[in-house]
């Protein structure tokens, strides 16, 4: 890569009435995310800053910002809200730090969202809901994330139990991004081809519009559900995903402890040694619900209403909140990302007799291929980086997948191997590599396999890490 005029780009951006902001301050807020949930992460990615941000007010304004850049050899990185947290939206080599913030536009139609990537996604929830309909999903951090961020940095969220995740192919129906090049070009992706630019990182093209299926709003209640052991409140939440008669936007499952320990303003309400099982379920199939559970010998513990002390919102104490909670109270808590198979259960009380308390469990529950799936990110008990390195080893070799979060590249945190569709992508959107550099091993070296116990950072090869 030619050595950026930093410089000289920040002239032109001013000439051309996009003035960046270079201030240490803002410039180090700005370019960090939540990597600091992962201790080996927080390490790594300590120093990193970029240059300077910038915050185009259109179109016209970005295209005009990745010329220039492009003019000059800068690498950008864009950002969001900031809320990923494995380094998606952190600039390895420095220079532009593209914020969204001012691209918020956005249109709502029947069955149909089109916007801005700046958008707050608790914005757009709301403003669907204004119109008698929501999100298909939204992830914990809903009230600062993106959904430009969302799209480009997530996978799953709330609403997968019903919609599966954003690799589901009806859940993204067209991205509209601009290229980094001399003259930026405009490319609009549909169908299969917007997996080409989601979850990318934003390494192959800026999206500036991105369109979304919507659905009729329901009135979610939620709800906590206490079963006797983990056991139990695995099968129950399995069993009620799959009820036809039960309509639900998200189902969690945490082991006995957890909630009691981490969720301090729902702890009232709560029977200490219970398997939790938290579930949003639609205000009219509530009632059948609550017949399914006492025929499983489930108590309902609480639900939206019944109190009138304030507590979160069920989403903000599930997905990756869990972790953050858990953080608050004890801070040697991370945390792992795994998919179980077809008897959670089991493979649940395996990992409990061999790992104990050094790995609490918590499951989110997913639609995979119309299949209702067990996702674990259980809470990890860290004492050094060697024995979190070694747990991943031990639960892959022991036939789990993880889709591990101590990482800061695409392959290594969940492809597992390189995206071809997504590589070939870049080198035609983004010729000298200066989208988000040091995110995609594959563009740093083709014929890069991936090596056990290795992390690779800022253009690393595993040839250099064999060395």
């Amino acid at each position: 890569m030619t050595r950026p005029d930093i410089e000289s780009c920040k002239t032109a951006l001013r000439a051309a009435g996009i003035p960046p902001e270079d201030a240490a301050g803002p410039v180090q807020r700005k370019s960090r995310d939540f990597y600091w949930y992962s201790p080996i992460l927080k390490r790594q990615l300590a120093e990193v800053t970029g240059d300077f941000i910038v915050s185009p007010r259109t179109e016209d304004e970005v295209r005009t910002v990745l010329a220039t850049c492009y003019a000059h050899s800068v690498p950008v990185t864009v950002r969001g809200g900031g809320t990923g947290n494995y380094g998606q939206s952190m600039p390895l080599k420095g220079g532009c730090v593209l914020s969204t913030a001012e691209l918020t536009r956005h249109e709502i139609h029947e069955g149909r969202l089109v916007t801005e990537p700046g958008a707050v996604m608790a914005d757009l929830e709301t403003a669907c809901r204004a119109k008698g309909q929501e999100l298909r999903l939204f992830p914990s951090t809903t009230a600062t994330a993106t959904i430009g961020g969302f799209i480009a940095g997530g996978s799953s969220g709330v609403g997968a139990i019903r919609w599966g995740g954003l690799r589901n192919p009806a859940n993204i129906l067209k991205l509209r991004l601009l290229t980094m090049e001399a003259e930026p070009r405009v490319i609009e992706l549909d169908g299969h081809d917007v997996h080409k630019a989601a979850h990318a990182y934003g390494v192959n093209g800026v999206i500036t519009r991105l369109e979304l299926p919507i659905d009729p709003a329901s009135d979610w209640i939620g709800v906590l559900v206490g079963l006797p052991d983990l056991s139990a409140a695995l099968r129950f939440g399995l069993a009620v995903g799959g009820q036809d008669d039960i309509l639900c936007r998200m189902i969690s499952v945490f082991e006995p402890g957890i909630a009691e320990r981490y969720f301090l303003r729902h702890r009232a309400f709560l029977t200490e040694g219970e398997g939790l099982v938290g579930l949003y379920v639609s205000r009219e199939t509530l009632p059948a619900l609550e017949t399914f559970a006492t025929a499983q010998g489930a108590v309902i513990r609480f639900r939206d209403g019944q109190s009138e002390q304030r507590v979160p919102p069920l989403y903000e104490i599930g997905w990756n909140h869990t972790t953050l909670r858990a953080m608050k109270v004890d801070p040697d808590t991370t945390y792992l990302q795994m998919m179980f198979g077809d008897d959670p259960a089991a493979e649940a009380a395996r990992l409990k007799a061999r790992f104990g308390d050094e790995m609490r469990l918590h499951f989110e529950l997913t639609r995979i291929m119309g299949k209702v799936r067990a996702v674990a990110m259980p809470l990890v008990k860290y004492t050094d980086e060697a024995r979190l390195e070694e747990l991943v080893t031990l639960l892959e070799s022991d036939g789990f997948t993880v889709f591990n979060p101590h990482r800061v590249t695409l392959e290594e945190g969940g492809m597992k191997a390189p995206d071809l569709d997504q590589l070939e992508f870049k080198r035609e959107t983004d010729p000298r590599g200066l989208l988000n550099p040091g995110k995609m091993i594959a563009w740093e070296d083709p014929d890069w396999v991936p090596v056990a116990g290795r992390t690779y950072l800022f253009g690393e090869t595993a040839r250099e890490g064999a060395e």
